[in-house]
């Protein structure tokens, strides 16, 4: 009795384990850019540099304020001092002070600076659009990819399906003496076939569905089904060549601007600095000692502390004068470095014109390729009918029917790669034009 109870309990649990390694995940197309987009971790470092770089700005904005300071001095200093005949005591001497610094002029390294940060900051907004994006491609690609090996497999399941039923229909011709042994064997090499196709594609799916899990962050027990699997392909409108709100475009727009910043910043090293110092000094606990003449010629002694505040505020002004052409040659190797960006963000936006024509043009052939495929298909369908027909009615060689059902399968498998390829093409575009949002 124990036996049969523990069995049950054991045969529920596994049911439950089963079941719940096979939990279903219905997923959109926007629910999975969502997921990937909240998993990134490439995503989550771009938003940390991010911030790094807002942070960045606002120290170098600290930079034109005035700095003050605090100071705390003790002493305890022995042997005492002989000042003329007397002794300077410094035994738990204090002081205490505040000092106030402000850069009147820095020769602009400091404007420079800050214009700099600014520039580190959109930067970093770019890098993060671009992060973004690459993101949605790679979560777009893998949802569409998973969607087509998915149609692969219901197509080869419903070509196995009809093999099947040609293979029952020409059993019984042949048992009728309607038909010859070597048709069943050519109808079982094509079924045998057909399962390699068909396993080689379930592996695949199973694949997709791996990385599919990989990309939206999905935990081990899901089983993520993507639900837009429907191809509903509109002609695509006007596709204008225009990237300038792509990031990488500029992203180099902005190295052209730093290099113009570090120009700045290299000339201010030969320019006069001005600072203004203001400071308050409180001192105590300093004594003196020493013996007085009290009169009829005793000497008594004496001790004389000192406690005061001191006040300074002082204006220093730096000029250089020869340092052998240090910073014009650091002045000239800054303008190198402005002409480099101006080439690449010259180059670059080459490139980037023939990517985004490239995108263009497979789009427009992409959507040329599905109604291709679909003509195709169409075709390929009635000449299966045709042939069954021709088939059962002995009017045709099962030679035909299997090559218009080979015809079929290719033309099927076809349409499902243009629509598949064509949704990749057009997530391509919106990346090359930076509109991929």
């Amino acid at each position: 009795m124990d036996i049969r109870i523990y069995a049950a309990l054991g045969a529920a649990l596994l049911s439950g384990l089963g079941a719940r390694a096979q939990q279903t995940l219905p997923l959109s197309l926007a629910e999975c850019r969502e997921r990937a987009l909240a998993h990134s971790e490439e995503l989550q470092q771009a938003e940390n540099r991010l911030e790094q770089a807002r942070l960045d700005r606002q120290i170098a904005a600290t930079a034109a304020l005035p700095k003050i300071e605090g100071s705390a001095t003790g002493a305890y200093m022995l042997p005492d001092m002989d000042m003329m005949g007397m002794d300077l005591r410094m035994r738990g001497t204090y002081m205490a002070g505040l000092n106030l610094t402000q850069s009147i002029y820095a020769g602009g390294k400091i404007a420079a600076a800050r214009r700099m940060a600014r520039i580190g900051e959109e930067v970093a907004g770019e890098q993060r659009r671009m992060t973004r994006m690459d993101v949605l491609v790679e979560a777009d690609n893998t949802y569409w990819t998973t969607v087509a090996v998915d149609r692969q497999v219901r197509m080869l399941e419903s070509y196995a399906a009809q093999m099947d039923t040609l293979y029952r229909q020409t059993a019984a011709a042949f048992e009728a003496g309607m038909a010859i042994e070597n048709d069943l064997m050519r109808i079982e090499a094509k079924r045998s076939e057909i399962r390699y196709q068909l396993q080689k594609a379930q592996n695949g799916a199973e694949l997709c569905r791996m990385s599919l899990c990989r990309v939206i962050g999905a935990k081990r027990d899901q089983h993520p089904i993507p639900t837009d699997t429907l191809f509903q392909t509109s002609e695509p409108g006007a596709l204008l060549p225009d990237f300038a709100t792509r990031p990488e475009l500029r992203m180099l727009e902005q190295q052209v601007a730093v290099g113009e910043q570090q120009i700045r910043d290299a000339r201010s090293a030969m320019l006069p600095t001005v600072g203004l110092s203001l400071g308050y000094t409180y001192y105590g606990n300093i004594k003196l000692n020493s013996m007085v003449d009290a009169g009829n010629g005793t000497l008594v002694p004496y001790t004389q502390e000192f406690r005061d505040g001191l006040g300074l505020a002082m204006l220093a002004v730096k000029i250089p004068i020869f340092h052998w052409g240090e910073s014009r040659k650091k002045v000239r190797k800054a303008r190198y470095e402005l002409r480099n960006a101006q080439l690449d963000l010259q180059k670059n936006s080459r490139l980037m014109s023939l990517e985004v024509e490239q995108a263009i043009r497979n789009v427009e052939d992409g959507y040329r390729l599905i109604q291709t495929a679909e003509l195709a298909l169409q075709q390929a369908e009635e000449n299966l009918r045709v042939m069954r027909n021709r088939y059962k009615t002995q009017m045709a060689p099962l030679t035909d029917l299997l090559d218009a059902q080979s015809q079929w399968q290719q033309a099927a498998s076809n349409r499902i790669e243009a629509h598949t390829q064509y949704r990749i093409y057009e997530t391509e575009y919106l990346r090359c034009t930076g509109m991929l949002e």
